[in-house]
């Protein structure tokens, strides 16, 4: 039992030492940049957010305050639109600052 407990441990720090080294060398970024393609195109062609599964599950659990920040937002944005139209353009005069 307890040489389990310790292979364990000392399995899941090399992994995280290696994986830390390895993300700042040339394959290491290599690797990532391609994950992040896959990641990119799965999400594009069949809708699947691979690195997002937070926000999809917390929308999942709790669908009404997800409803209401999205209803929030849009009018968020909708005023943001109104607002930008009602503004006049500012002209910019240069003026002289005598000391």
């Amino acid at each position: 039992m307890w040489l389990w407990m310790v292979s364990s441990i000392a399995g899941s720090l090399l992994g995280a030492a290696s994986t830390s080294w390895f993300k700042d060398t040339r394959a290491g970024l290599w690797c990532y940049d391609k994950f992040e393609d896959i990641a990119d195109w799965a999400t594009k062609r069949y809708g699947i957010d691979i690195l997002d599964k937070e926000g999809i599950a917390w929308r999942r659990k709790y669908p009404n305050v997800a409803k209401q920040i999205d209803e929030l937002n849009a009018e968020v944005d909708a005023l943001a639109k109104k607002v930008a139209t009602l503004e006049p353009k500012k002209k910019t005069t240069k003026t002289k600052n005598n000391p």
